[in-house]
């Protein structure tokens, strides 16, 4: 029996995943019909920081289509969980802020002050029977962002795996997640993400204005980076086709500072995806 030869994604997923052993690694790319075209670990269940509010954001842009809430309804910080690192509210001036606001907020800089704030409106409970309608196993919003975890606090913002959110993207970019004006309201809010450091890195957009196509490519993704954790998430139009991935990375930051090679690791399958999209 014969071994088809790798094409150059799934070699480079092998490249990147055999260079770096110490990592830990959930890797998976979709074709636009939802068909793996390369993996590595893909079912590994890993901590991925700031994509668990991906949850978040489809239960609000639920909520929006059905009338539980409304764009303009103002919530308030002030009885928030306070919190500090990503985000731009906590050095904002005014304390209340449209629902659909705060939304735009999480997707485009994974402001932890405006998550806790809609966490406050929504609920974890929502949050896990919607992962479970999702039919999620691993995909997980476990708790509020806090700038220090402790011992009775979940020891992981949020967990997922490769398979699931590059399934989960996909279904989002057929506008499947819930509804049609569900999906649609979380990739307008996904399309302002402004981290661009990781896989999306390759594709040379402006990480400040790319909502449109540029360079032949369009991008909605959400990132989550924590000490030992690098994740992106993505849906990519190119030229030709359309792509989905995860790129999901752990390591122990205590033994090893693996953060740089895992960026050039994660640039390098961005690059074999842009090639893809754009061959």
């Amino acid at each position: 029996m014969t071994t088809q030869p790798a094409t150059a994604l799934e070699q480079t997923v092998a490249d990147v995943t055999s260079r770096t052993p110490t990592v830990e690694w959930s890797v998976m790319v979709r074709d636009a019909a939802g068909v793996p075209l390369a993996k590595h670990e893909s079912d590994r269940p890993l901590a991925t920081a700031s994509i668990g509010k991906l949850l978040l954001l489809i239960e609000t842009a639920r909520r929006l289509a059905t009338g539980e809430l409304t764009v303009l309804q103002l919530v308030s910080r002030r009885d928030a969980i306070k919190v500090t690192d990503s985000g731009l509210w906590q050095h904002l001036l005014v304390d209340d802020l449209p629902v659909s606001d705060v939304a735009t907020l999480i997707a485009s800089v994974s402001d932890n002050l405006a998550t806790n704030v809609l966490l406050d409106v929504v609920g974890l409970a929502a949050l896990e029977q919607s992962a479970q309608d999702l039919q999620l196993t691993h995909t997980r919003l476990h708790d509020y962002v806090r700038d220090e975890r402790r011992p009775e606090d979940p020891p992981r913002l949020s967990t997922g795996t490769a398979g699931e959110l590059s399934d989960l993207m996909h279904q989002l970019g057929q506008r499947n997640v819930v509804d049609v004006p569900t999906s649609t309201c979380v990739l307008d809010w996904l399309a302002c993400s402004t981290d661009l450091s990781m896989v999306a890195s390759a594709f040379g957009l402006d990480p400040l204005a790319h909502v449109g196509p540029d360079r032949g490519i369009t991008l909605w993704n959400k990132t989550g980076t924590n000490d030992g954790v690098r994740a992106d998430v993505g849906f990519v139009e190119g030229r030709k086709v359309s792509l989905t991935y995860a790129v999901i990375a752990n390591w122990n930051p205590s033994t090893w500072d693996a953060r740089d090679a895992v960026l050039v690791g994660m640039r390098s399958i961005g690059e074999s995806i842009r090639g893809a999209v754009n061959s």
